[in-house]
């Protein structure tokens, strides 16, 4: 009995703790982006803010995977599946940045006015 009572008060800590972590980020976050004395955004641009809010959004959800998705204490496997998944996630983003504007047969013209393709008609039609 003694022992189960400890287990929970150990999860308890683990819990809290990753809480007041969560809280933390969410505030430093929202300082960053409201608080006119630590404004990245006026200060550093847009892109900084950008990537900062980015940071604590990941250490953040790290967090959240690591305790209460209990990837801390998973097999190495998992790793290696999270790995490969993450790999081919940025490929295919990739490829889709890379191939974003290649419209077969058309040779990537586009209206200046509109930003639409430019659609060749057929002869005849």
């Amino acid at each position: 009995m003694s022992d189960h009572a400890h287990d929970i008060s150990k999860h308890k800590k683990i819990y809290v703790m990753v809480g007041v972590i969560l809280l933390l980020g969410t505030l430093l976050t929202f300082a960053l982006d409201h608080f006119e004395a630590i404004d990245l955004k006026k200060k550093a641009g847009m892109l900084v803010a950008t990537l900062a809010a980015l940071m604590i959004a990941t250490v953040k959800g790290g967090f959240v995977a690591g305790v209460f998705m209990h990837l801390s204490n998973e097999k190495k496997w998992i790793y290696w599946v999270m790995g490969f998944t993450f790999f081919f996630f940025v490929g295919m983003m990739g490829l889709t940045l890379w191939g974003m504007n290649d419209i077969p047969g058309q040779g990537n013209q586009f209206d200046a006015k509109t930003g639409l393709p430019i659609v060749k008609k057929a002869a005849g039609k």
